[in-house]
């Protein structure tokens, strides 16, 4: 086909167009993992806003706060097997299809190697790893099957860079990433794409269960990066929706750093 310039510059232009409407996510389903706080939370809520349909799953009961029009909460446990298939019924019987999802739910322990039980550093890769494979193979059956969709995962810079006492969740994170390739190099020749958003530091929860000053050492170690502050979960979220959106139609297999720098600073 030949298009004249001014028959280009239209096309282009209309394309530009399409491409730039942060609403081009409405009509679809989503579930998102460990919804009930941080990153997980702030993504369900700006799916919400984008006019997707969620669900919102976690092991804290206090995602059942999050209910109304458009989002539907699930209590379940990642690292439980059938959660993922309840998770992916409950998305079809409630609004009819799936066409989003979002691995978030993660867990970090800070111990040095030598100090860290089989149980602990089973507990982070099970969380942070073996739940999001469990999840992206439900969700990949459905997509599959229609032709369509779009798995976001939820990296770190810890998938590449490393410091004392993160062992597990390095490893988990690692191994995440690595999942993210092999799945997408599998969904794509059925139309659904899997990538990943490689995560800094957010000011979240996830450190309360470590020490009491979680969110506030989350800050002051945010200061550290080029960009001299940590992450608000809504920023993680922003890029969270790109990739799942249909402007992130030539990505696969991606990890998308959004780390304020840290991972390329040699400081």
């Amino acid at each position: 086909m030949y298009w004249s310039a001014t028959e280009m510059k239209f096309h282009l232009t209309t394309k530009e167009s399409e491409l730039s409407d942060d609403r081009s996510l409405a009509g679809k389903t989503a579930i998102v993992t460990g919804a009930a706080s941080g990153i997980g939370r702030a993504t369900a809520l700006l799916l919400h806003d984008r006019g997707v349909q969620v669900v919102a799953e976690d092991r804290d009961p206090a995602v059942e706060q999050m209910a109304q029009q458009g989002i539907v909460p699930l209590v379940a446990d990642v690292t439980e097997e059938d959660s993922a298939a309840r998770a992916v019924a409950l998305a079809r019987d409630e609004f009819g299809s799936l066409d989003v999802l979002v691995n978030n739910a993660g867990v970090i322990i800070n111990q040095r190697v030598t100090e860290m039980s089989l149980q602990d550093f089973n507990s982070v890769l099970t969380v942070n790893t073996i739940g999001a494979f469990l999840h992206t193979r439900e969700a990949l059956k459905v997509m599959s099957e229609q032709g369509s969709g779009a798995i976001v995962n939820v990296a770190s810079y810890a998938s590449f860079q490393v410091f004392p006492t993160i062992a597990a969740y390095a490893a988990s994170k690692g191994a995440l990433a690595q999942l993210t390739r092999a799945a997408a190099v599998e969904a794509i020749e059925h139309g659904v794409r899997v990538n990943a958003v490689g995560s800094g530091d957010v000011v979240t929860n996830i450190l309360n269960d470590v020490r009491s000053d979680g969110q506030e050492f989350l800050a002051e170690h945010g200061r550290g990066t080029p960009i001299k502050r940590a992450a608000q979960p809504k920023e993680i979220a922003e890029v969270i929706a790109f990739l799942a959106s249909d402007r992130a139609s030539y990505l696969v297999g991606s990890v998308v750093m959004a780390d304020g720098g840290m991972g390329i600073s040699l400081s």
